[in-house]
């Protein structure tokens, strides 16, 4: 018991040690190069002048924080809710595939940039606007994710199950979904990434709250500290979607 906790406490600092001690190295560089003052602080502010902003304006970043995280995580719902859906209609039926397919690959042709503006014409400059956003910039790598993951060959497992009687449900079930898994996590953990450009681009281009609304008003402002930190929170919240859905994939993916 203990030398397993010794264990995983050893993977854990190393997996963090390196990434950890290169951080601290670019911050150091970084707030020497301000302190020489190799970069006017309006252009490029200090660790340190980032660290007081975050601290000043807490409140304000926090309350702007929510509104950009609820978004993310409605869109990302409905991401992963019909992507999962529609990977599974496109495997089951080969007319579904090929009724759907053109138009799931069509959602990721057209820029984001160009499609925002529309949206928020359609939907207003509320929130539904930026959950769809949200949503295609997530769905095709979670709907391709798992369409891919259940065309992984598994006939002789699936032959075994058949000799033992098993329904087609019951294979599905049994095999296709656990093999299909790995796949749909690397899609997910793309897209929790995405969400959060989606959030941001969406903010940016109409909208009156959300940390993508700050850093637009901020920059012109000359307020490069509190687009600074705007893009410190983008960051964490990305870092902390992807690391709970690794954790996720190595629970189930390995039960």
């Amino acid at each position: 018991m203990r030398s397993n906790i010794l264990n995983n406490l050893y993977r854990i600092v190393n997996s963090w040690f390196f990434p950890g001690i290169t951080l601290i190295i670019l911050l150091l560089f970084w707030q020497l190069l301000s302190y020489l003052g190799v970069f006017e602080t309006w252009l490029l502010p200090s660790p340190i002048m980032i660290l007081d902003e975050l601290m000043n304006s807490k409140s304000f970043l926090l309350k702007h924080s929510f509104t950009t995280i609820i978004e993310i995580f409605i869109g990302l719902f409905f991401a992963i809710f019909l992507g999962v859906i529609i990977g599974i209609l496109m495997h089951t039926y080969r007319n579904f595939e090929k009724s759907f397919l053109p138009y799931v690959i069509a959602s990721q042709v057209i820029p984001i940039f160009a499609l925002a503006p529309i949206l928020i014409v359609w939907f207003g400059a509320g929130i539904v606007s930026k959950i769809i956003v949200v949503f295609l910039i997530s769905f095709f790598p979670i709907v391709i994710g798992i369409f891919d993951g259940l065309k992984i060959n598994s006939k002789e497992m699936e032959n075994m199950l058949m000799t033992m009687g098993a329904t087609k449900s019951q294979i599905f079930r049994i095999i296709k979904i656990k093999i299909a898994l790995p796949s749909f996590f690397s899609g997910l953990k793309v897209a929790c990434v995405s969400s959060v450009i989606g959030a941001i681009v969406a903010e940016w281009i109409g909208s009156k709250s959300g940390l993508g609304w700050i850093m637009k008003v901020s920059g012109p402002l000359f307020q490069t500290e509190r687009v600074f930190a705007s893009i410190l929170i983008l960051s964490m919240i990305a870092s902390l979607l992807f690391i709970f859905v690794k954790f996720l994939e190595n629970k189930i993916v390995k039960e």
